[in-house]
């Protein structure tokens, strides 16, 4: 399961990361509103753990921004303010669910398997570009019916090209929305994820070009006929 967690308070960030991933969830962490926007229209979530109150964008504006938008996952608010009000808040704004500060940590797991286990309220709409398909309810991706089996990194690659269908993309924003600031990785990196999506993705049928290198710009998906 994929969560975004939007928190600005960098130590709390950290710690309960830090838990999460120990429960084999799958983690992305921004620290400002404006940025858990661009991560959340880029990537698919199951989940999203927002913070109320936070620079750029506070938690209520985005979390309301994201239903807007269509986005069907759960949202779980985190707020230090423990108001009736800030709680009707959140929950008038799109949330399924708050916790205050100081967060206890047992409590934040059972909310977090409990939203999981109820689900979004509607099944995240497959990605499709001609004969490439993406599901993000199942975290499958086929071409021409057949399955290609990739690596967390490459799925995501993947799914930025599709979610980002229309744009170029460079190396670093893929490396923005793909690693941690302090994983970040080389470049070389970046092009050997592409090289090895490329060679799954001719495997099973696809042309050469489907992932094309727009010289000196970054890649984009080859223009649909």
């Amino acid at each position: 399961m994929k969560i975004l967690f939007v928190e600005d308070d960098i130590p709390l960030a950290e710690a309960l990361t830090e838990a999460l991933i120990d429960q084999h969830y799958d983690v992305d962490v921004v620290n400002d509103g404006e940025a858990g926007w661009q991560q959340a229209i880029s990537l698919y979530y199951d989940l999203i753990l927002l913070d109320v109150m936070l620079p750029k964008l506070d938690g209520v504006s985005l979390c309301r921004r994201l239903r807007a938008d269509g986005y069907h996952g759960s949202i779980l608010m985190i707020t230090a303010l423990d108001t009736s009000t800030d709680k009707v808040n959140s929950l008038d704004a799109g949330a399924d669910d708050y916790v205050v500060k100081p967060v206890d940590l047992p409590e934040l797991l059972a909310r977090i398997r409990a939203l999981l286990r109820r689900g979004g309220c509607s099944v995240p709409p497959v990605l499709e570009w001609e004969r490439l398909q993406l599901d993000p309810s199942r975290h499958e991706v086929t071409y021409n019916q057949q399955p290609v089996h990739l690596t967390p990194k490459e799925y995501s690659c993947l799914e930025l090209f599709l979610r980002n269908s229309q744009r170029i993309i460079n190396r670093e924003f893929i490396i923005e929305h793909l690693w941690s600031s302090e994983a970040s990785p080389f470049e070389d990196t970046v092009k050997a994820h592409i090289k090895s999506l490329r060679h799954k993705l001719k495997a099973v049928g696809a042309p050469d070009d489907l992932i094309e290198t727009v010289h000196s710009v970054g890649y984009r998906l080859k223009p649909l006929s």
